[in-house]
């Protein structure tokens, strides 16, 4: 794990959490000189888990560089809801890239910070994962490759949401799309096609690589803070649910989030120059057909037909993940 975790056991009490810690192991949201990157007036759907993610992901890089840092950000949901021309919801210097060179234009920022000599200054470049695991691929790998000092951040939300719910590279198996739709024998998107995001960083090995989610704060600011202590290419894949694309409750966001870890269809890791360093363990496993359940995406699993054979085929991957991870708690695992 990447910080201590916490247990709270507060039976019918109403205190907030983070009043019972040491000012030092709570939150950057609880903390009143945070900066709100993210700030109030940005036009993102009930229950966005990608503004919800970049505001804890900004406000903890922000605490990491005293506030000394310069965000890119491609075409997407992100940048289309936060800055409707001309009004802006970001309180940091940011500047909008195209679909696909939002790693190449943060590398340039970088570049640009070099040349001045401040080397005080860091850069953030963001993206959805169309922008990320599609058409920015080329422009990230280069980046990887010449080893930038620029921390990437994925947000990703399993299709293009911002053009009408298209499928993209991180779309998983059987999810309905408006391009993936849910007819034929085999219904949604297709087994075998997209690609592994941070498995493909890895493979660069760069200084850091991590995956987190919406349902986890300390996870999230915690790895955000660790990759900002390294130099060089970092990487960071940030699940965010999308009610509007998943078709769940906007309430639902964060519990859902935390049924993709739990089932482990979304492991969460770190990894450092190409190993895997750390991963969290899932401490109540759920089959996967609880986290599809309440998404409508995949309701054609369930109906009328349902498809026990293609929930099989999903909880498969989920049982290699866990696997491959390590993911499952011990008994000493949880002794502490």
């Amino acid at each position: 794990m990447p910080y201590q975790p916490i247990k709270f056991y507060q039976t019918g009490s109403f205190v907030a959490g983070n009043r019972l810690l040491d000012p030092a192991q709570r939150t950057v949201q609880s903390d009143e000189r945070r900066s709100n990157t993210l700030t109030s007036g940005h036009r993102a759907c009930q229950g966005c888990g990608e503004a919800l993610g970049a505001r804890y992901a900004l406000d903890a890089a922000m605490r990491a560089t005293d506030n000394r840092l310069i965000a890119a950000n491609a075409t997407g949901c992100l940048e289309v809801f936060s800055t409707p021309y001309p009004e802006t919801s970001w309180q940091l210097p940011w500047m909008h890239s195209l679909f696909g060179n939002a790693p190449a234009v943060a590398t340039g920022i970088a570049a640009a910070l070099r040349v001045k000599g401040r080397s005080d200054v860091r850069v953030v470049g963001q993206a959805g994962d169309g922008g990320t695991v599609d058409i920015g691929l080329g422009c990230l790998s280069g980046m990887f490759e010449r080893n930038d000092d620029v921390l990437f951040i994925c947000y990703d939300n399993e299709a293009y949401m911002n053009t009408g719910v298209q499928r993209s590279g991180a779309t998983p198996p059987a999810a309905r799309t408006a391009t993936s739709e849910a007819v034929g024998p085999q219904p949604g998107n297709s087994f075998g096609q997209g690609k592994n995001l941070p498995l493909i960083a890895m493979a660069h090995e760069i200084p850091y690589v991590a995956t987190a989610t919406i349902a986890d704060l300390h996870d999230v600011e915690a790895k955000v803070e660790r990759a900002m202590s390294f130099h060089g290419a970092r990487y960071l894949h940030l699940l965010v649910t999308c009610p509007l694309g998943w078709g769940c409750e906007s309430g639902a966001s964060v519990s859902i989030a935390r049924l993709a870890t739990q089932c482990g269809l979304f492991p969460v890791f770190e990894a450092e120059h190409g190993t895997v360093t750390a991963a969290t363990r899932i401490r109540k496993r759920v089959p996967v057909e609880e986290y599809l359940r309440p998404q409508k995406r995949y309701a054609h699993l369930f109906g009328a037909i349902p498809r026990p054979d293609v929930v099989a085929r999903l909880q498969a991957i989920a049982d290699r993940n866990i696997a491959r991870f390590g993911l499952l708690e011990t008994a000493a695992d949880g002794a502490g």
